[in-house]
């Protein structure tokens, strides 16, 4: 597949050109300069014919940031096979687009000039100074008006392999009531105290659900999950990466792939918009997802406003979390607050811990006791101690995380799971309530990734959390569920739908 680069200097529109052509918000935009920081790829269908798109970061100068993303956007514009190089047109042609479009040009690769911000007639005019390029390839358009979008698209098409498709006006609409929704979400984005409440595993709610499945139902809709994971999904996982910022999440992802795929800097807060990697590794695709990094909500200003809801977004899809704490100084509220995504989205987890070559050595045993009693809510994720910087055992984690997949994964036959709950209930029986007798008939597990387990009851008001949790503690005994949590759902034995009020 071809891949086509969107080059240019800070706020011309290149993100905003980046989503027109996947025909969604993907890329976040704002009036800001230098918004997008890392190199993000999409693939999208022009005319019928898909090619890869690389969304790069502003070429500037002037901190060593802005050093970094040069860097990884030209060198983005050397693996394209087409460059659109972006220029705004409200403003007069300046030399330094002139010297970057001709060091493109050079490359002898197929390179257009897009003139950005042509919104009406009277700005059309405009278009004649930009001939002194020296190029006939210019395209004057408005993305944010969607104006004058057909013939570049339709120059993009003749790039392509077998493309002979001519492009009406109907084929380049975009829905723009999707983009208005996505807008008005985050007009509608409210700064708020605090987090979500944190919620441990023995916090699944207790109520009863407004559908009929009894132990039958339940199990045929296993079968189904199973049955759609072993077409393929357990051998692909989501990993994100997450943590306050600064703490070497870019770091950690460019070790993991053995190249600098992610902007990394001295400056706090470098990843703004989420980007993703694949890579394959024993036989299962692991897609690293590089979120930005968190800061108190008091201190989230402007575009990290945007970040936080795609970090959000993006753990809502995932499987497993990568919880990466700074090792070599003192733990913060903040990273137990970002802990709680991880819990909130019912997510496997790996404990990280960096920078452990700066660490006290002599201190191993405190941070681990240390790190175990802050994140009580994640006492089934393992502990990994690395150095990003150094590499120093990153490359353990792969191993760990396929372990991780599995118990996420796995399914424990009914049979097998009776006997551990009835040996568990010989142990220690359940406790009476309201001198009501609580009675459990069965469990039965009827949902993985993560494991979730319905337990069959008279009375399931009547489960108390601290049971529950002694119920979970001896399934880990009998079962390898490390990094994973265990969820339960207390079911009346024969519960009927509600009627509707």
């Amino acid at each position: 597949m071809k891949k086509l680069a969107i080059i240019g200097r800070p706020n011309v529109g290149k993100s905003s050109l980046f989503n027109r052509l996947l025909k969604q918000r993907d890329a976040i935009t704002s009036e800001q300069a230098g918004t997008t920081r890392d190199v993000k790829k999409r693939v999208a269908v022009v005319l019928d014919k898909e090619v890869e798109i690389l969304d790069t970061g502003g070429l500037d100068e002037g901190c060593e940031l802005f050093d970094r993303i040069k860097e990884k956007s030209l060198k983005a514009a050397h693996e394209a096979d087409i460059i659109l190089y972006m220029v705004d047109g409200k403003s007069l042609p300046e030399e330094e687009d002139k010297k970057l479009f001709y060091e493109l040009e050079s490359m002898g690769k197929a390179i257009a000039l897009v003139v950005n911000k042509i919104d009406n007639d009277k700005m059309q005019e405009k278009l004649w100074e930009y001939y002194e390029f020296g190029t006939n390839r210019i395209f004057g358009i408005s993305v944010a008006h969607n104006r004058s979008i057909l013939p570049l698209l339709n120059w993009i098409a003749s790039e392509l392999p077998d493309s002979s498709l001519v492009a009406t006006e109907a084929d380049v609409e975009v829905e723009e009531d999707e983009m208005d929704a996505f807008d008005a979400a985050i007009d509608a984005y409210q700064d708020e105290d605090d987090f979500d409440d944190e919620i441990g595993e023995e916090d699944e709610e207790l109520d009863e659900s407004d559908e009929e499945d009894d132990i039958a139902a339940m199990e045929e809709a296993y079968r189904g999950i199973v049955k759609e994971y072993e077409a393929g999904d357990i051998n692909q996982m989501k990993v994100a990466i997450i943590g306050r910022v600064n703490v070497g999440k870019s770091s950690l992802l460019n070790a993991l792939l053995g190249e600098d795929r992610s902007v990394v800097s001295s400056v706090a807060g470098t990843t703004i918009d989420p980007i993703d990697e694949e890579v394959e590794y024993e036989g299962k695709k692991i897609t690293f997802i590089d979120t930005a990094g968190i800061r108190k909500r008091g201190k989230i200003l402007g575009i990290e406003k945007y970040a936080l809801m795609r970090t959000e977004e993006m753990l809502e899809s995932a499987d497993i979390a990568l919880l990466v704490l700074d090792a070599s100084e003192p733990f913060k509220d903040l990273d137990e607050k970002i802990a709680g995504f991880i819990d909130k989205n019912r997510l496997a987890c790996l404990i990280v811990l960096n920078k452990w070559d700066a660490a006290p050595r002599e201190d191993y045993d405190k941070i681990i006791a240390e790190v175990r009693d802050r994140f009580k809510f994640l006492s089934y994720a393992p502990i990994i101690t690395i150095s990003a910087q150094s590499k120093q055992r990153v490359h353990k984690i792969f191993d760990m995380l396929l372990k991780i997949n599995e118990a996420y994964s796995q399914r424990i036959p009914t049979g097998r799971l009776n006997e551990v709950i009835q040996a568990a209930m010989r142990k220690h029986i359940l406790p009476s309530v309201n001198g009501q007798n609580i009675r459990l008939y069965f469990a039965t597990q009827y949902d993985i990734r993560p494991p979730r387990i319905a337990l069959i009851m008279n009375k399931p008001q009547g489960l108390h959390f601290s049971y529950r949790r002694y119920l979970t503690n001896k399934l880990r005994e009998a079962f390898d569920f490390e990094g994973t949590p265990v969820l339960f759902k207390a079911k009346a034995k024969n519960q009927k739908k509600r009627p509707r009020r």
